[in-house]
Formats: C-alpha cells, sequence, structure tokens
C-alpha cells in the first residue's frame, strides 16, 4: 500500500536513520527540514518575499558531526522514484556548501525503499542498503580532505616487487583516480595474488584512501592462508579474526572471512547493537569463489558500498560473461591479466612448468565384465560371494558404481614408481590425490598403508572438509616432513598452497574447465626463497601430473569442458510449486486447497530475513501483498507478480530444514496433480514418498511416536486417489521433519577385489614439453620388433625351435637390435623388465613366450618374505625396518652399509640399523642385501 510522504518518514526512514544511530529527534544528531536560507547563501532570490518558502530551501533531514550538516536526505513517497528528488538533493548540499565552506554534504535520496547515495564531484550516485554511523561519516569526511593523489606513492616492493604485481596495482589505483570502483584482477594461480592484494591495500592506507578491507573467500582453509599472509606482508596492521573475537569489532584494519559467515552478519541484523554499515569497508576484494558469488553470495558485495576488486586465477578466455558483467570490465577485458604462459617463460620462471603421464588400467578401460575375467577372477569374485553374471560395468563406473581394490593398487603403484621424489630418490615428494568420493579417498589410503606399511600410515593422510581434524592435518601437511601425499575430495581442489608439491594425481574426471586449471595450480609454485626451502624439498624445476582419467584429452578435444549450471535455489522452487498448487486449486473450485496454499505462501513471505539485502531490496514488491486484500481473491496477473517478482526473493531463506522442504514440496506436487487428474503423476509422486517414509527408522523415538502415520502412507494397498487435504497436510506436519533421520538405501556400490594391469601408460604433449617415452612404450616397440622378426631371422627360428644357438649368432642378434632406430640392449631391457641379471638370450626367449622371466621386483619381495620367515623372532621394528629396506632396494636399486645409518632409516630409529639390530644381526643382514644387489 502506497504511503504518503509523512509516512514515508515516520514508517520507515526514520527507523532505517535509528537503525544506524542516528535519533532523529536528537537535535545534536539530527535537524529534521532544515531550514536552509538562500540569501546567506548568496543564491539568487526574490527581492520581496511573500512567503518563507521564496528565500528558503527546507531539507528533510541533515545529519550532524560538530554541529554542522555532513549528509543531506531528501525524502519522497514510496510511490515516487527515489531519484525524482537527485537535483533538489544537490541543491541542498550545494547551498550548504555556501553557507558553510569546506565540502559538499553528503546526499542521500530515498523514498523508503530504494535509497541513493552520492559523493558529489567524486562519484556518481549508487544504490545503497542503509545508512553509515556516525564514525563512518566522519571517516568518509576525513578521507575526502586527506587523501593525498595515488600516482606519486610508492609500492612497497618488499610485499610484491614483480613487475606484473607492480602493474596490477598500478592499474587499479589509476582507475580509483579515474572515479571507477569496480575492477577484475587475472592472475594465474601461484603469481602472488594475495601478496598483490596486500601491497595495494598498504598504498591505499598509505594514501588514506581505506581504513578497512574485506577479504572474502569462500572456504575456511582459504581464509586461514589469506590471514597468515597479510599477518606476514603488513604486521603492522591489526587483522581479524584474532582468537576470542566475539562478532565483528570495530577495530581492525583487515577483516578476512569467509561469504557465509559474511553473509550471516548483514542477514542478522536486526537492531542498532548488530548493525554494520554498508559504509563500514572501503575496499573488498573477492578471491576466486566460482559461481557460488552470483546466487545467494552476491548479497555480500551488493550490500556493501566500497571499492570491489575480483582476483581470479581462470584464464581470460574462460571467465564467463558474469564475472566481467559483475566488476564492469568488458567481455574479455579484466583491468589486469598475467597468464601461467607468462609467468614461466619468464627468466628465471615464476611459476613451474610440468609434464603429464597418462595412467590408465585395463578396468578403467574396457570395463569389469564377468565372462571376460579369467577363471581365476571368476573364482575370486565368487569366493567373495559375488556371482560373476552379476558384474557388468563400464570403467567410467568406477568409484561410482563399483569400486576394485586392484584397480586403486595400479594407481598408487604406478604413483610411487613414476612421481617425483625426495633428494633421497626413495619417497616420494610433498603430492596430493584428487579422488571421485570420500569413500574412494579412503580406500586409496588403505591401498598405500597395506602396500607401504614400513611408513606406519605416515606417508599418505585423508584430509577432507568433514574430518574435524582437517586444518590440523592440512597444516601438518604444509608444515612438516610427513604426510608426504595428501588425499582429498574437494577440499584440496582449489586455493590451497604448498610450495613443495610436485606430483598431482588426478584419480578422478574433472568436467570444469576453470576447475581443471585450478587443480593444476596446486603444483605450480616454484622455490624462490632458498633459505625458506625445506629438507624434503630442495630443488623444484618442474612438476608431475599422473592423469588417471584421460582428462587432459578431454580438454584437448572439448576445450570448455561442462561447467556446472547454475541451481535454482530450493526455497523459490517450493514457492513456485505453492503458487501452481494455488493456480489449479482456483481452476478446480477447491476452496480447501485455495485457503491451505494462500496460508503456506504468507507464512513463506513471513519468514524471510529482513535485514537481508535480497529482501530489502524487494520491500515495495513485498509491501504490495503484504495486506489481506491481496490474498481474498488473487488474480491470475497477482500469481504471475508473485511468481516473477517475489519467489526469486525466497533465496534469501537460508535458515530452513532443505530436507524437509524437499519432502513438503513432493506433498504440494501431488496435491496438484491430484487437482489436475493427472494419474500418472499421482502414482509417480506417490512411490517416490512411500520410498522416502521407508526409509525412516522407527528406531528414533520421535519417528516411532509417528508409527501409525508412516504405516498408513506406506500401506500398499492405499492408491491415494482420493486423499483428503487434511491428511495431506498432517503428512506434511508430521512426517516432513523427520527426513532428516532417513537412513536412506545401503550404498549400491559393489566392492571388488580382483587384481587390476597397468593398460595405458604413456607421457603426452601438452604446453612446451615434449613427448617422451616410458618404459611400457619402449617395451611395446621392442616386443613388435621381436615378433616382426620371427618370420625371417634364423637366429629367433632355432630358439623358437629349442636349438642351440652359438655366441657369434647371439651377438648377430644383439648387433641387429641395437642398429634399429629405439636401440634394444641388454641394459636396456635390464631396466624395462625390472631386472637386474638376466641375460640377452633370456629377454628375448621372455617376449617370444618360451620361457618367462620372473622380474627383479617380483624377485626381491620373494626374498624378503623368505628371510623374514627365516628370522620370525625378529621384533616389530626390525620387521618394519626390513620392509622399509626392501622399499629402498626396489626404488634405488642399490643400497651400502653407509645409507643403513641414514635417511630412511633413522626416522625408524635416530642410530638406524644400529639401534635396531644386534651387531651379529646387522652383518647377516648386510650379507643378505649384498646377495641381491650384487
Amino acid at each position: 500500500m502506497a504511503k504518503n510522504e509523512a509516512q514515508t518518514r515516520q514508517e520507515i526512514i526514520d527507523k532505517q536513520l535509528a537503525l544506524a544511530g542516528w535519533d532523529v529527534n536528537d537535535v545534536s544528531q539530527c535537524t529534521q527540514e532544515l531550514d536552509i536560507d538562500l540569501v546567506a547563501a548568496g543564491v539568487p532570490h526574490k527581492a520581496e518575499s511573500t512567503s518563507k518558502f521564496d528565500n528558503h530551501q527546507f531539507a528533510d533531514y541533515a545529519l550532524l558531526h560538530r554541529s554542522k550538516p555532513i549528509a543531506v536526505v531528501e525524502a519522497k513517497k514510496t510511490s515516487k522514484d527515489a531519484r525524482v528528488g537527485k537535483e533538489q538533493a544537490l541543491k541542498y548540499s550545494q547551498n550548504l556548501q555556501k553557507l558553510h565552506g569546506g565540502d559538499y554534504p553528503f546526499i542521500f535520496f530515498t523514498n523508503g525503499y530504494d535509497n541513493w547515495f552520492w559523493e558529489y564531484n567524486v562519484y556518481p550516485p549508487f544504490k545503497v542498503h542503509g545508512y553509515p554511523i556516525r564514525d563512518d561519516l566522519e571517516w568518509m569526511q576525513q578521507r575526502r580532505e586527506s587523501r593525498k593523489p595515488m600516482s606519486v606513492e610508492l609500492i612497497n616492493t618488499d610485499i610484491a616487487g614483480r613487475d606484473y604485481q607492480i602493474a596490477a596495482i598500478r592499474s587499479i589505483l589509476e582507475g580509483i583516480e579515474a572515479k571507477r570502483q569496480k575492477f577484475l584482477l587475472v592472475m594465474a594461480t601461484g603469481t602472488g595474488k594475495t601478496r598483490t592484494a596486500a601491497a595495494l591495500f598498504d598504498v591505499l592506507i598509505r594514501a588514506r584512501w581505506a581504513k578497512r578491507i574485506l577479504f572474502l573467500v569462500d572456504r575456511v582453509a582459504l581464509a586461514n592462508q589469506a590471514l597468515e599472509a597479510f599477518k606476514e606482508h603488513i604486521p603492522s596492521e591489526p587483522v581479524y579474526p584474532k582468537d576470542g573475537d566475539k562478532g565483528l569489532p570495530k577495530d581492525r584494519r583487515i577483516y578476512v572471512e569467509t561469504y557465509p559467515t559474511m553473509l550471516n552478519v548483514i542477514q542478522s541484523i536486526d537492531s542498532q547493537r548488530n548493525y554494520i554499515s554498508p559504509f563500514f569497508f572501503d575496499v573488498i576484494i573477492a578471491d576466486e569463489s566460482h559461481r557460488s558469488i552470483y546466487n545467494t553470495y552476491r548479497q555480500v558485495l551488493d550490500y556493501f558500498h566500497a571499492i570491489k576488486i575480483g582476483l581470479t586465477a581462470t584464464p581470460t578466455d574462460r571467465i564467463d560473461h558474469d564475472t566481467f558483467s559483475l566488476f564492469e570490465c568488458d567481455q574479455g577485458q579484466p583491468t589486469y591479466a598475467y597468464t601461467y604462459e607468462e609467468a614461466i617463460q619468464h627468466v628465471p620462471p615464476y611459476l613451474c612448468d610440468f609434464e603429464v603421464l597418462n595412467v590408465r588400467s585395463k578396468f578403467q578401460i574396457e570395463g569389469i565384465r564377468g565372462e571376460t575375467l579369467t577363471e581365476e577372477q571368476q573364482e575370486s569374485l565368487k569366493l567373495q560371494g559375488i556371482d560373476p553374471d552379476d558384474v557388468d560395468f563400464e570403467g567410467t563406473d568406477l568409484e561410482k558404481k563399483v569400486t576394485n581394490s586392484g584397480t586403486n593398487a595400479v594407481i598408487v603403484r604406478e604413483f610411487m614408481e613414476e612421481c617425483i621424489k625426495d633428494s633421497s630418490g626413495i619417497v616420494p615428494g610433498k603430492s596430493i590425490f584428487f579422488c571421485i568420493s570420500k569413500d574412494h579417498a579412503r580406500r586409496v589410503e588403505e591401498v598405500f598403508n597395506k602396500l607401504y606399511p614400513e611408513y606406519g600410515g605416515n606417508l599418505a593422510r585423508v584430509i577432507v572438509s568433514e574430518d574435524r581434524f582437517a586444518q590440523d592435518l592440512l597444516k601438518q601437511f604444509k608444515k612438516n616432513d610427513f604426510p608426504r601425499i595428501a588425499i582429498s575430495v574437494d577440499m584440496l581442489d582449489t586455493g590451497v598452497d604448498v610450495r613443495e608439491v610436485v606430483n598431482l594425481v588426478f584419480a578422478k574426471p574433472v568436467y570444469s574447465y576453470v576447475k581443471f586449471w585450478q587443480m593444476i595450480g596446486r603444483g605450480t609454485r616454484v622455490l624462490d626463497i632458498p633459505e625458506k626451502r625445506n629438507p624434503w624439498c630442495k630443488e623444484k624445476d618442474k612438476f608431475l601430473i599422473i592423469d588417471c582419467w584421460a582428462n587432459f584429452e578431454y580438454f584437448k578435444l572439448r576445450p570448455r569442458g561442462k561447467e556446472p549450471g547454475e541451481q535454482i535455489p530450493l526455497p523459490v522452487r517450493m514457492f513456485r510449486t505453492r503458487i501452481k498448487q494455488l493456480e489449479a486449486a482456483q481452476k478446480a473450485n477447491s476452496p480447501e486447497v485455495i485457503s491451505s496454499a494462500i496460508k503456506a505462501l504468507r507464512e513463506d513471505i513471513a519468514s524471510l530475513p529482513k535485514a537481508n539485502v535480497v529482501v530489502r531490496e524487494s520491500a515495495k514488491d513485498l509491501d504490495a501483498i503484504s495486506k489481506d486484500e491481496f490474498w481474498r481473491n488473487p488474480s491470475k496477473a497477482d500469481l504471475e507478480f508473485m511468481r516473477v517478482h517475489v519467489a526469486p526473493v525466497m533465496r534469501a531463506r537460508s535458515e530452513v530444514d532443505f530436507k524437509a522442504m524437499r519432502f513438503e514440496m513432493e506433498i504440494v506436487e501431488l496435491s496438484t496433480a491430484l487437482l489436475e487428474k493427472n494419474a500418472d503423476q499421482v502414482q509417480i509422486i506417490r512411490d517416490s514418498i512411500i520410498n522416502q517414509v521407508n526409509e525412516l527408522p522407527l528406531s528414533v523415538n520421535v519417528v516411532e511416536a509417528e508409527h501409525d502415520l508412516i504405516e498408513e502412507v506406506i500401506n500398499p494397498y492405499n492408491d491415494w486417489s482420493d486423499v483428503s487435504v487434511e491428511w495431506l497436510n498432517s503428512i506434511t506436519k508430521k512426517i516432513s521433519p523427520l527426513m532428516r533421520y532417513r537412513e536412506g538405501t545401503p550404498s549400491q556400490v559393489m566392492k571388488l577385489s580382483l587384481s587390476d594391469l597397468t593398460a595405458e601408460k604413456k607421457y603426452i604433449e601438452f604446453g612446451p614439453k615434449n613427448e617422451r617415452m616410458t618404459t611400457l612404450a619402449y617395451r611395446e616397440k621392442v616386443e613388435q620388433f621381436i615378433r616382426d622378426l620371427e618370420a625371417n631371422n634364423e637366429v629367433i627360428q632355432k630358439l623358437k625351435a629349442g636349438a642351440e644357438i652359438s655366441k657369434s649368432e647371439v651377438k648377430a642378434l644383439a648387433e641387429l637390435l641395437e642398429s634399429q632406430r629405439v636401440p634394444v640392449t641388454e641394459d636396456l631391457l635390464r631396466k624395462v623388465y625390472d631386472h637386474k641379471t638376466a641375460s640377452f638370450i633370456q629377454f628375448i626367449q621372455h617376449i617370444l613366450g618360451l620361457k618367462k622371466l620372473e622380474s627383479w621386483t617380483e624377485t626381491i619381495e620373494a626374498k624378503f618374505d623368505e628371510f623374514i620367515k627365516r628370522h620370525n623372532t625378529f621384533g616389530h621394528l626390525q620387521i618394519q625396518f626390513l620392509q622399509t629396506l626392501k622399499t629402498f632396494i626396489l626404488q634405488n636399486r642399490k643400497v651400502e652399509r653407509q645409507n643403513l645409518v641414514d635417511r630412511p632409516f633413522t626416522q625408524i630409529h635416530p642410530n638406524g640399523i644400529r639401534g635396531v639390530f644386534k651387531p651379529t644381526e646387522i652383518e647377516e643382514v648386510v650379507e643378505f642385501i649384498e646377495s641381491l644387489v650384487a
């Protein structure tokens, strides 16, 4: 209902000012109907005045500072566009400046619903969501009087001294002086976005353009990381949060928070006590936040009136239109950009280049099907209680519909063989495994612990957000020697900086190009500060990506990938579902459902958080439907108005039980289907509701209390074709809140324990690196060449026939093979077939399938097993030492006495082998290993 100007002021504007701490009845704070004498101001006037209005103006409100107007507010009634008062408010400000000197008072013009702020001669008018408190206005006045030209202000190069960082800062400073307030920086991951932000803020503080900065991130881990960076780079400036902080203190300079936390702050404003002014921050920096910023969390940016800077590592050609629009940049034209290619081509490089190794198992490529498994594998399934005929999975089903321990073992073994190691050449450098699910991550951890028990469970650790110790584990991964491998799902995909990371394992398919590059960014950082290098990573000239799901091939063939669509929030869909129900009830002339639907719609509207930015922006629309007369008989136009203008506001409802709401929405959809006599839809929704109710555990007391109603719902003989509104409302009221207890159906993932094989292992060409040959590729070429010789080479034919061959014939065959484009020698064959002692002819016989050659790894494993069995009196620590020794030999191919008193053996005991075995036992162990590596 429209209000006149007096009502608008009393019922809306006075309350908004009071929320910001302005008492409009306190003459020391505010003057209402401020009399501006035009004669005294030197404004042209009538010589003879017949009315007080002839030579006077009356500002609706003047906000005072030291008894002088610091701001004026021009009010219009709710039915008028607030901008009608723009010129009138400007005249007030100009004439007050003539009367009092100094700067123009700040200008506000409003109709109660829409508030506009104008810092005349500095920025154009902006729509704002409230009024500044007195401290804010006083600072704004000081800032206007004391700010200095930023073109002459030096950048602290100790914080950000690289050429591109300085250029980025300068581009923003120049933009600010050119009266711009929104900027977008595109800087590759690892090029120092946070350092650049810190150096920028340092300049703005010194130039008196800013007092408070808000640095927004989308996760707690990133907030902690940014906070540490600001403490390091600007240690003199007080930061938030600190231990013991409650609420949002007003005495800090740097505020680092997550979007959800800040959204909660502005949505919980209900009194002067917890009011945070839209003018509280001078600068807001939005760090990489993906698409979430365009939905719920955009409210945070919209609420505050400040310089706003977006930071992103997404390549410019992959940034969507919304991001450029949000920060008022032309499409494809950020304020400043510095690319990954530029960073790695710099001399010395600012970022680390990488190599990519494709590794996929037989099951990943071919799938797992009972009829194609070997007899041994089929028997293994039967022993697990699984019928081989029930096993029929595509490779893409792995870790979704089926899990196979053997496939995870292939990935882990290939990683341990091919990964970049530390300086010892034994233990993997810092590595991140990106897994498909939390269960998958834990299964990978189990494989590491099973295959490499000598590390005592410390080599690889799962770090996922649901773990309450996740932040502690992440800190250990960053700061400590162990764990070396972080296994995670989503939590480490973006934003987490560990300079020492030298291996990334893509153990999951990735469909978003943006996320794909953010994951790559976890390894791009260089070790640019020698004195800060850790013992476990002294050098890093490249990093390795082991891609187990052909992600690089996917993005080479389909560069854009598949970005996640923006979902419509559930409360919005719920509100629209209710509107549809009301329409159907009106058509079916069902007064009972009409009444019920209207009641529910009004309750949804009443539940909106009043302080929410979205709600406040839509106050005029909400006020239009707040009166009883609107709801007496809503017309088709009224329903369309709600669908278009009111439903989107429902996204502000963040404090709801979403599980209950999803269930309730199905009840509403069922009611609509019954009204429309859509029998097929009724059956589908009925079955869905019954399935959900079936999953409620009666062992929970509050669920058991509704036992009779639950039995009635799941009764198979009730076809629901003629259920009452009262009964459906009863289900909504009593069953919806129980949905949080749903147990859900048991996991449909089939668990298999089948041995798997590496079927594809190749380095691929990506970026500036050339393709190189792996051991697998070399073996394939050698084997193909030998097979090609079978038909015509006499020596090979004699071997196949079992005839003896002379030394000269062996030499001739060896020279022939060595002369090929890909040379074949005994030394190379020993390396690629993992055997230190086999002869040239033994390798040829193995390739021809005449005599199987046991690999050196298999030999070593068997010998150690035999040795440990012979010495079954050895204690746990001694066996752990031997397991470590086995791993050392397998990875290093040799061992000397000195190694046994050095790392990694000193991690078992400070004195290495001397602290674990007696002298006589030491000699026996040394004699044993010398027989292996002689």
